[in-house]
């Protein structure tokens, strides 16, 4: 389930976009959307043509109720809200064959399921400072990239490449079988992060805090590690767990180069 933070919700952001017409203008000049918000049920010619220019231009769209929308803002959205990227998201495929034709060793980061905006922002940022290649999110069920992501992450989204997908299961078994090692970090695992060897081009896989990382995804991975606790509240806000495990990468690597 979408998580909607109550500051997205309350007070109208400069990265939103609302209004059939104007939302259909800007995918038509080629703006990059983060999200768009489309009320259920609505009909008529400019919404046909909407869902067509979304179609032709691969914007995800999102079926919600009008209450969401009428949260969102308080003006004439005509059923259409959405909001702009600050970023243009980058090619996962891309990056991946750079990384082979440099001789590197990608290090990618996964996110499944992370939607707040702070958690995300401060992720973005460790992994910039780390050296990822790139961060993978689903197109859905994701944070909003929006500019206090951009806030919250000390500008580094504008320097590390964030890859979005429609399939984020099948996109992870396609970066396994080109041989990038998939290492979900979870507490379901009896193995110790530590106790991995990330020498090898890896992506670790990240899931939110209510819920963890997707069981299908779990399946097929190639390693599960869990980061021990000995206090009392088990578990580690997932930026500090992403910090913790990603900084392992490094020392590892640091070791052998």
């Amino acid at each position: 389930m979408e998580i909607w933070p109550e500051r997205i919700l309350m007070a109208e952001s400069s990265d939103m976009i609302f209004g059939i017409r104007p939302v259909l203008e800007a995918i038509k000049s080629e703006k990059t959307f983060d999200k768009l918000f489309i009320q259920k049920g609505l009909s008529g010619d400019l919404i046909s043509e909407l869902a067509e220019v979304t179609k032709a231009n691969k914007v995800v769209v999102t079926k919600v109720p009008v209450e969401k929308l009428n949260r969102l803002t308080r003006k004439n959205h005509q059923g259409v809200v959405g909001f702009m990227s600050p970023i243009e998201f980058a090619n996962i495929d891309h990056i991946v064959d750079q990384c082979f034709v440099e001789g590197r060793d990608a290090l990618l980061l996964v996110l499944d399921r992370i939607t707040d905006v702070r958690n995300f922002g401060a992720i973005v940022r460790t992994a910039e400072c780390v050296g990822v290649d790139a961060i993978i999110v689903p197109s859905r069920g994701a944070a909003q990239i929006s500019g206090d992501a951009m806030k919250t992450s000390a500008g580094a989204l504008s320097f590390l490449p964030i890859c979005r997908t429609n399939n984020l299961t099948a996109l992870l078994k396609s970066l396994q079988l080109s041989g990038i090692r998939l290492v979900a970090c979870t507490e379901k695992s009896k193995d110790i992060y530590t106790d991995e060897r990330y020498t090898a081009p890896t992506a670790i896989i990240m899931g939110s805090e209510d819920s963890g990382i997707s069981p299908e995804i779990l399946a097929f991975c190639d390693q599960k590690v869990k980061i021990p606790m000995n206090g009392k509240v088990q578990s580690l806000n997932v930026s500090t767990s992403t910090g913790v495990i990603l900084y392992e990468v490094l020392r590892q690597r640091s070791i052998t180069t």
